[in-house]
């Protein structure tokens, strides 16, 4: 990939949205008093994505930054969430190089209104829902990358949460029952009318959830190809995992179930390609079934019983779009977009029934 295509490649950050500016002084003082070497105050700018905390780029003359704040209005108890993140960030790092360097977390709101952290600006590619003809990935590499994303969820369901002092981060132990548990009642509370009520599958899930987990595992909660950042020059090689705000300790076969359930791979129906969000569907990806087999030979985990943690991914994606979907139809929600979440928690439903009727669990 040659050098002039790189720039169109990288997210761009565009203009901050009225109401959401960030104090560029306020920011720049506290930084130096961290002992940052920063020159002039910085153009901010903000990135259009993210559904919960928003991301800031920080452009100083001699270097860029990243800066994370909860929305807007948050209570304090949530706004705390971002501190979380960049701790677990900042431990990691050590251990597990493909985080962002956390150049400083301030939990002063006085500095800005609300707890914020800056980090190092990863500049790579981030794939999203099709991988760029410009990456000129042809089959064969693009299995490579394929390999590559899932090393990164291998590394770290690998790693002894010790060795990065987060042996404390969540409860561990009972983590598949409290999940089942607390995704069926999030479920229930959230549920319209309209909608399958999976009474089936959630009776299914507390059957046959495994007595113990298989490991207890730092695990992300999120990983997808569009929270990894690939290099520009070498787009096969991952140099960062992004969004760490919901990762805690529990069972990895959990963590690689709720990712699975945005795999959408190429022989999928049209209604689960209708809500692809990463390439995992391009020639050379792997088929689900694929990703099990890898990952049980990487990691040594037994995988005799994944059924459970395929139902149990589509469930709580299912639990995901129904509580935005009920926000929709609140008037709480205002994408158009969202219309679209009613019928897809049903069609999910009938996909885990199809799995559970044939699983030998």
């Amino acid at each position: 990939m040659s050098d002039k295509h790189n720039e169109q490649l990288i997210d761009q950050a565009g203009q901050v949205r009225t109401g959401e500016e960030v104090d560029a002084a306020k920011v720049t003082a506290y930084l130096q008093t961290q002992g940052m070497q920063l020159e002039g105050l910085p153009e901010v700018q903000q990135f259009p994505g993210g559904a919960s905390n928003l991301t800031y780029l920080l452009r100083y003359a001699n270097i860029d930054l990243i800066l994370r704040r909860p929305p807007f209005g948050h209570i304090a108890k949530s706004a705390h969430d971002v501190v979380r993140e960049a701790q677990i960030m900042q431990k990691l790092k050590p251990v597990y190089p493909t985080v962002p360097v956390i150049h400083a977390i301030c939990e002063d709101t006085e500095v800005i209104g609300a707890p914020f952290y800056v980090m190092e600006r990863l500049v790579g590619y981030i794939p999203r829902q099709n991988l760029s003809p410009e990456l000129g990935l042809d089959e064969a590499k693009t299995r490579q990358l394929c390999l590559n994303v899932l090393d990164t969820l291998v590394e770290l369901h690998k790693l002894d949460p010790a060795r990065a002092g987060l042996d404390t981060l969540g409860k561990g132990e009972g983590y598949v029952a409290r999940q089942v548990e607390g995704w069926t009642k999030r479920y229930r509370a959230a549920r319209t009318d309209d909608v399958g009520d999976f009474e089936q599958v959630m009776a299914w899930l507390a059957e046959k959830q495994p007595k113990q987990e298989v490991a207890i595992r730092l695990i992300h909660n999120d990983f997808r190809f569009d929270n990894v950042v690939l290099d520009p020059n070498d787009p096969l090689k991952v140099i960062g995992v992004l969004d760490w705000e919901m990762a805690t300790l529990g069972d990895p076969l959990m963590d690689l179930g709720s990712s699975l359930a945005y795999w959408v791979q190429a022989d999928d129906d049209m209604f689960m390609k209708g809500s692809r969000r990463q390439p995992t569907n391009a020639k050379g990806m792997l088929t689900r079934d694929e990703v099990i087999r890898y990952y049980a030979e990487k990691t040594g985990f037994s995988v005799d019983n994944f059924d459970f943690y395929t139902v149990y991914g589509l469930f709580r994606l299912a639990g995901i779009a129904q509580q935005i979907y009920k926000r929709f139809k609140e008037g709480n929600a205002r994408n158009p977009a969202f219309a679209t979440f009613g019928p897809f928690v049903s069609y999910l439903e009938q996909r885990c029934l199809g799995i559970i009727a044939q699983s030998k669990l």
